[in-house]
């Protein structure tokens, strides 16, 4: 990987989120609705979204691999060689589609396991929080740095919570858990967002267990640019391809939240 082709990973990124942004903007309010499965949204702009970010990439980048959520397959793991551009066209489409201003677009470019550059973008912030491998994370030009908060009564935590969460939900006996000894525990409904506030100190810490690749590959890489911890749900390596992750401002705060957690499961 050289300097130049790093560079132009992170410009098309931005590039990419931009012209995703532009089509959310412009979908408001005139948008069709329907749902991918219990609990799960799509719009228009959603399609819309990821046609125009699909559109720069491939004019850039028309021999790489591309992974969105808007689309039927192709969303398996990779060649361990591949690059491919992982996107979120519409990251929080129940807030979208509600009128709450919470979401944005995710786009990274990763090989394997390894995120190589990501955005985060939230259109209605026009806020573009972005990161390269090695290059630092930083936001509209101001260099990102996670919160120096380590005690986990100190910090305000967001959690990602399935669609549909059931009385006796592990999700939601994590939840329960944090709750009793962290200052604040916020659900916004946008992992993406969650990540890339994180990685900017706004928030200090975030976990969730049930997500997909495509919701926190930029995330990821924002926090862990900004300073930050992140480790896979039972405290092992984080996978990409099996995204289920504890992120943190600190080792420490990230030790006492893995601590708070219940005994990793799946289910």
């Amino acid at each position: 990987m050289t300097n130049d082709s790093q560079a132009a990973w992170l410009a098309t990124c931005e590039a990419a989120a931009r012209a995703g942004g532009e089509q959310l903007m412009a979908w408001r309010g005139r948008f069709q609705t329907r749902e991918k499965g219990v609990g799960d949204l799509v719009t228009d702009a959603d399609l819309a979204s990821q046609s125009a970010i699909q559109a720069v990439i491939a004019a850039r980048f028309p021999d790489h691999a591309f992974i969105g959520e808007e689309q039927a397959s192709g969303s398996g793991p990779i060649r361990a060689d591949q690059l491919a551009w992982i996107v979120d066209p519409l990251d929080g489409t129940t807030n979208y589609v509600h009128g709450y201003p919470n979401y944005a677009v995710s786009v990274a470019i990763a090989r394997g396991r390894q995120v190589l550059a990501g955005v985060v973008y939230d259109p209605l912030a026009d806020a573009c929080f972005a990161t390269a491998a090695g290059q630092g994370a930083w936001c509209n030009g101001g260099r990102l740095k996670t919160s120096a908060v380590n005690r986990l009564a100190d910090s305000l935590v967001a959690v990602s919570l399935p669609a549909r969460v059931h009385r006796d939900s592990p999700d939601l006996l994590d939840f329960v858990e944090v709750v009793q000894v962290c200052q604040a525990v916020r659900r916004s409904g946008s992992a993406a967002l969650n990540l890339a506030h994180v990685a900017s100190g706004a928030l200090d810490a975030f976990w969730a267990t049930h997500i997909q690749p495509w919701d926190v590959a930029a995330g990821i890489l924002l926090i862990r640019e900004a300073g930050g911890v992140v480790s896979a749900r039972d405290g092992g390596e984080f996978d990409l391809w099996n995204p289920h992750f504890v992120a943190a401002a600190g080792t420490q705060l990230h030790a006492e939240l893995l601590g708070a957690l219940r005994p990793f499961s799946r289910s």
